[in-house]
């Protein structure tokens, strides 16, 4: 059973909240950030990047960084910027883009249940990035970021969700990305009561996008069980700040590939060794793959149309049959001599966001050929967990991004 309850929530004044949402913190490179928040001092990201108040001399993750974040944090505060609403509550966040509506529950998921597999991932993690969120967290003594989960759609959930959403919400907004973002707020006892139990009868809820947050909470959470002798289950240390979504209402965009070179192959020979996996076919428009096993390639700028062998899916776990896993299994590895996609600086990987356009700019600039994949689907992703395995790297990528600033937990 999955324990997602509800919690004293501590969030923008309604007049601030446009100017307080922040995209998520990993998004921008330390000059990006900077000058966001120089655009939007009430930006959470001050607070989230706190080496923004520094120059570039401070180590981002020097010490006196986090007891920044933790300062401007209880500064806003105090300023009345944010307030703690003084019941606890579930909260409705729906995020509107191109016209298109996704609507999640913000609540505090259960260290317990990421720990026993209840909550499950399907990414690795890497040590160094969970060390600063770890910090982050245990300085401010509080969780800022939410972790994006989903789960099966339930109907007695839509039920509640769909009904409050008739109400005036607490805020209601468009960001200056084009998102729009809408909140409620759930403190009928009935009501949250229902939404517990509905959570309570399900036996996997997945990340589907954080899991460095969501491993930063919990190592916080095991970490302040250890120091406190007194420890009984019930502190706010012991659940984590997430966004749940029914999984009918989520998009996974194409995450794509750009690699610096062929690997010392000349043009034709390289194209002869792709062909021995994919039928290559010239294509005179950008390649967008309309459908699983198809490939989009560009080269000297020529696109071709790179359609898998059925023998590459042929007997394959949830993860081999992976479009990213076979691109990487039949041609990035044995091709182009990418190992380790994680450590190879020869590789970038670009957001579905970004377009066909970019993959065809870093191709004819600073790389040498690009490749575009079709969407990992959510029910794969499920499979993937399921069977407790770990998708390769840069396997999805969630649209819109959650914003940071507007739910916030203490702990």
């Amino acid at each position: 059973m999955a324990v997602i309850r509800p919690f004293q929530c501590v969030r923008p004044a309604a007049d601030v909240a446009d100017r307080v949402a922040a995209l998520p913190y990993d998004v921008y490179n330390r000059r990006e950030a900077k000058a966001e928040v120089e655009r939007e001092p009430y930006s959470f990201l001050k607070i989230d990047r706190a080496e923004t108040s520094f120059d570039d001399s401070v180590d981002a993750y020097a010490p006196e960084v986090y007891r920044k974040a933790k300062e401007l944090l209880q500064e806003d505060i105090k300023a009345g910027i944010y307030q703690k609403d003084p019941d606890r509550a579930y909260y409705i966040y729906e995020l509107i883009m191109d016209g298109r509506s996704q609507t999640g529950l913000a609540a505090c998921a259960s260290v317990d249940d990421y720990v026993n597999h209840v909550i499950k991932k399907h990414e690795n993690t890497r040590e160094d990035k969970e060390i600063d969120r770890i910090t982050h967290v245990d300085t401010c003594n509080a969780q800022t970021g939410p972790i994006f989960l989903a789960y099966r759609s339930e109907p007695v959930i839509n039920e509640i969700v769909n009904k409050t959403k008739e109400k005036k919400p607490l805020y209601d907004f468009t960001a200056v990305d084009g998102v729009s973002h809408r909140v409620w707020k759930i403190d009928n006892a009935a009501e949250i009561g229902k939404i517990e139990k509905a959570f309570a009868g399900m036996e996997q809820i997945y990340i589907a996008d954080g899991h460095h947050r969501a491993a930063s909470a919990v190592k916080v959470g095991l970490k302040r069980r250890k120091e406190n002798p007194q420890h009984t289950g019930e502190e706010e240390y012991n659940f984590f700040l997430s966004v749940l979504f029914p999984h009918d209402q989520l998009m996974i965009l194409d995450y794509n590939r750009t690699v610096r070179d062929l690997n010392g192959l000349d043009r034709e020979t390289f194209l002869a060794k792709v062909s021995e996996c994919f039928l290559a076919e010239p294509s005179d428009l950008p390649v967008k793959p309309e459908k699983k096993g198809v490939f989009g390639m560009y080269l000297d700028k020529q696109w071709y149309r790179l359609t898998a062998k059925p023998a590459l899916f042929e007997g394959k776990d949830a993860v081999g049959s992976l479009d990213v896993s076979v691109l990487q299994d039949y041609l990035l590895g044995p091709v182009l001599g990418i190992g380790d996609p994680r450590t190879d600086a020869r590789i970038d990987f670009i957001g579905g966001i970004r377009g066909l356009k970019e993959l065809e700019k870093r191709a004819d600039s600073d790389m040498k050929v690009s490749f575009s994949l079709y969407p990992t689907s959510i029910d794969e992703l499920f499979d993937v967990a399921d069977q407790g395995l770990l998708m390769p790297p840069k396997s999805t990528w969630f649209e819109p991004k959650l914003r940071s600033g507007l739910f916030i937990h203490e702990i």
